[in-house]
């Protein structure tokens, strides 16, 4: 049960940062043009470092993703494995 609640959290965190980042650049794109077309060197404006900057953020969040996973969600699924196979070790059933 920790270890589904550990992953929900996980995913409702990172998915719904990524969405409100894309949120935010749709509604920029939709409704401050000005903001969005200001140049900032000479063939870049903001929109296109915005979009750029979508991309970069789900790759460092699919990074933190792993990582996390690495650090607080394998160590319990491989509790919750272990038990799994002591219980089945116990019954007399044999394990592949």
């Amino acid at each position: 049960m920790k270890l589904r609640r550990r992953f929900a959290l996980q995913s409702a965190v990172l998915v719904s940062g990524f969405l409100i980042s894309y949120l935010a650049y749709l509604l920029l794109s939709a409704y401050a043009r000005e903001f969005m077309s200001m140049t900032v060197i000479e063939p870049i404006n903001v929109a296109l470092l915005m979009g750029i900057g979508q991309f970069l953020l789900a790759f460092a969040l699919a990074w933190a993703f792993g990582r996390f996973s690495a650090r607080a969600i394998d160590p319990l699924a491989e509790r919750i494995r272990d038990r799994a196979r002591e219980e089945e070790c116990m019954s007399g059933r044999v394990i592949r």
